[in-house]
Parts: C-alpha cells; sequence; structure tokens
C-alpha cells in the first residue's frame, strides 16, 4: 500500500523551444523533454504503465502548473519542494487538474482531455519510462 498522496501544483516556469520543452521547478531543477510534441486533436491515452506528466501553460506560455498522474515512486516532500502537483487514481476515475483539463485512469493507461472552451492554454502530455519517451500538444479539435 502506498502512502504517496495527492498534491496540488504551484506554478513553475515553462520555456517552449524547437529542441523541446523546458520546465524549471521550484526548487531550481530543469526537466527537459526532447523533441516537438506531437499534436493530437482533443485527447490523448499513454501508453499502459508509462510515467505520465501533464503541463498545462498560461496564456503568455512562460508559466503553469505540472501534475505528475498516478506516480507512486516520488516521495512527498520531493513533489512537495519542486511545485509540481500529483494526482493518483483509481482505474476509472478521473479528476479536473485545471478547468478544461481532465484526467482519466482506464487500466494503467492515462487519457488527458482537453475542452478549448474552457481553457486557453497550451497542454502537454510527456509520457516516459526507462525504455523510452513520447511528448504529445492537445490541439483543439478542427471541425
Amino acid at each position: 500500500m502506498s502512502n504517496r498522496s495527492d498534491i496540488a501544483p504551484d506554478t513553475v516556469s515553462v520555456e517552449l523551444s524547437e529542441e523541446g520543452v523546458a520546465v524549471e521547478y521550484l526548487d531550481g531543477r530543469t526537466a527537459f523533454y526532447h523533441g516537438v510534441p506531437t499534436k493530437a486533436e482533443g485527447s490523448v491515452t499513454t501508453a499502459p504503465g508509462k510515467d505520465t506528466h501533464v503541463l498545462i501553460t498560461d496564456k503568455t506560455e512562460t508559466s503553469g502548473i505540472m501534475v505528475y498522474v498516478n506516480d507512486l515512486r516520488t516521495h512527498d516532500d520531493i513533489i512537495e519542494e519542486s511545485g509540481v502537483g500529483r494526482v493518483i487514481l483509481e482505474d476509472g476515475e478521473e479528476d479536473e487538474l485545471f478547468p478544461g483539463v481532465t484526467v482519466t485512469d482506464r487500466q494503467m493507461r492515462v487519457e488527458v482531455t482537453v475542452d478549448y472552451d474552457v481553457t486557453d492554454g497550451r497542454v502537454f502530455v510527456f509520457e516516459e519510462d526507462e525504455m523510452g519517451a513520447r511528448s504529445f500538444e492537445i490541439v483543439p479539435v478542427e471541425e
């Protein structure tokens, strides 16, 4: 049984570039997600068992919130010091990370859905494990 808990995120610094997405945590560390994220309309569902990080930027695209979904390895103190949030979901459970941005656990896969009528920032999903990483930007559905 894990003693990991949900933690509300703080605002972190974000830098978007052609090389990738950099997130500067409150403790001074920087995470860099390499490459231009693949565009996905409306939602993304991760591969099973991957570490899932969701970044939601503000309109300026220079700050935002980062939330780890179902991370059971990182101790609460480390998460809190970094400014990153965490949400733990049971199978079938969903949570709203930010107005218009919902995550749902679907049998070890995480589905991230964005309602762009509600949110006006950019939404990125990063999935990774020891075998590799992929990144996505969820964009509005073209009609």
